[in-house]
């Protein structure tokens, strides 16, 4: 397969014709059992001999009137191997068999395939020797794991230790303890690799039964299901055109469903991670009557303009800001949607224009508009003003995120002042000169997305006095920021003309 691997043109393709059937109980290089058929037994076994594919003037396949096909693009074949690894997950192996046949293709390379049935069958020797065979096949970059780790551990020897832990609690669930005893000293210990977990398998040599054992280990037990995952690591270490990454086609649909549900203009319903909610003969896509767009209910409490609605992370409950000086708490009838009366959270003498609910939704900051320079935290449940926060009388603190560990918070506005503090309210951090209207806490902990006026992008901040300084991102204008994805600097905001 060309651009996949090094050595792969030498056995992506098996040598056999479109119309030449499998010998009899011939097992091609993906492992599966061939559907028997004697008429060209002799053919394909001149084929298959050797390991080594015939001359490219009798392997091309041809049509009808004796022209030679072109070669299918890298793509179909790539497309080929995934339908029929997909396949052999579902247990249709003579269906693969006959696939792989027709097209020319093979699913894995054949020293591949031994090594899967070896680990399969928990035959740990023959595993490793063909780990010798593998060795020349893993320095590509197509592997889904470096060849070496930061201690410059080759790639062989990590997959020898996962191939022995797998042995050596195999023995001790069995009861073999002088055996897992002699693979502990004699092969696992001598590869001077990862000796902290060496010294944690060590102890479950005292474990009294399998079930305290495979307890203490985090383990399955002995059978299919440890050995599939062990195998799953294992092919992180081969190049793709040597074997496939686990289950490839399935992770590769859930990408395209992911792709689906952002480009959805009107989204309103839970896709699941999994592929069984969703339908892939369609493109999933909302419809607008599927958008809430119709009124439900009236709520009258205010007595001045609502400035804020904000619903908790849970959705039971739902904040407004108001005008009036108070923010009213909603409780949100999980049946019927509709809200109900909780609370009323009064003394914000320039009213409430901003709030945020902290991750456990048991405390909400209240901000007020620009020439206020307070923050107010309430306890939720209680009712009660845990804190109130003002570092200087000419502060505006229009904006405010939580921390995900729910013990911090980031405030700031349009003067330039950006803080970071505690539940108390005590200044933990501060830096000047960053106009912020909008604020997001990423899940690491560290990062921060801010929007300001001048629509610029700034590099870590470097003036943080606590161990884990915060890395400040400046991403435009917006009024108010909905969501971040955790993993990426993406926010979704409502953007305003100026």
């Amino acid at each position: 397969m060309q651009g996949n691997g090094a050595g792969h043109n030498q056995y992506s393709r098996n040598g056999a014709q479109n119309s030449e059937p499998s010998s009899t109980g011939a097992a091609h290089s993906n492992g599966l059992q061939s559907v028997p058929n004697n008429a060209n037994t002799a053919s394909n076994n001149n084929n298959n001999n050797g390991g080594s594919a015939p001359p490219a003037d009798n392997n091309s396949p041809t049509e009808a009137g004796g022209r030679r096909k072109k070669r299918p693009a890298q793509s179909e074949e790539d497309v080929i191997r995934l339908i029929a690894q997909h396949l052999h997950h579902l247990g249709l192996n003579q269906t693969v068999d006959l696939l792989m046949q027709e097209s020319g293709y093979k699913l894995e390379h054949p020293s591949a395939t031994k090594f899967r049935n070896h680990v399969m069958e928990g035959e740990w020797d023959k595993a490793h020797s063909d780990l010798n065979e593998l060795k020349a096949l893993m320095h590509s970059p197509g592997a889904i794991v470096s060849v070496t780790n930061s201690n410059s551990c080759p790639s062989v020897q990590r997959m020898k230790f996962l191939l022995l832990q797998q042995k050596y609690l195999e023995y001790l669930e069995d009861g073999k303890v002088l055996e897992a005893l002699q693979v502990l000293r004699a092969e696992l210990t001598p590869l001077k690799y990862n000796t902290e977990l060496i010294h944690i398998l060590s102890g479950y040599l005292m474990c009294s039964h399998a079930e305290d054992l495979r307890a203490k280990a985090e383990w399955e037990g002995k059978g299919t299901s440890s050995r599939t995952k062990l195998l799953d690591k294992l092919q992180t270490y081969l190049p793709p055109s040597v074997m496939l990454p686990p289950r490839r086609l399935q992770t590769l649909l859930k990408q395209a469903v992911e792709l689906q549900r952002e480009r959805c203009l009107y989204h309103n319903t839970k896709l699941d991670s999994g592929l069984d909610s969703v339908s892939l003969l369609l493109d999933h896509a909302c419809s607008r009557k599927q958008f809430p767009c119709y009124t439900q209910q009236i709520l009258t409490e205010h007595c001045n303009e609502v400035w804020f609605c904000k619903f908790s992370n849970n959705g039971t409950k739902l904040a407004t800001g108001s005008k009036d000086t108070t923010v009213i708490v909603w409780h949100v009838d999980a049946e019927t949607h509709q809200l109900k009366f909780m609370k009323t959270l009064e003394g914000h003498a320039y009213g409430v224009s901003y709030l945020a609910w902290s991750p456990d939704d048991a405390f909400l900051i209240a901000c007020g508009p620009d020439d206020c320079s307070e923050l107010w935290l309430w306890n939720v449940q209680t009712g009660e003003l845990r804190t109130k926060m003002s570092q200087s009388h000419e502060d505006s603190l229009t904006s405010v995120a939580w921390n995900p560990d729910g013990k911090r918070f980031v405030t700031g506005g349009q003067r330039g002042q950006f803080y970071q503090c505690d539940m108390d309210g005590n200044l933990l951090d501060s830096w000047e000169g960053v106009r912020v209207q909008c604020l997001w806490c990423l899940s690491d902990g560290r990062t921060v997305l801010a929007s300001d006026t001048h629509q610029r992008i700034l590099t870590p901040i470097t003036g943080w006095s606590n161990q884990q300084p915060l890395l400040l991102l400046i991403v435009g204008v917006c009024t108010q920021c909905n969501q971040a994805k955790p993993n990426t600097t993406l926010v979704f905001m409502a953007c305003e003309c100026t």
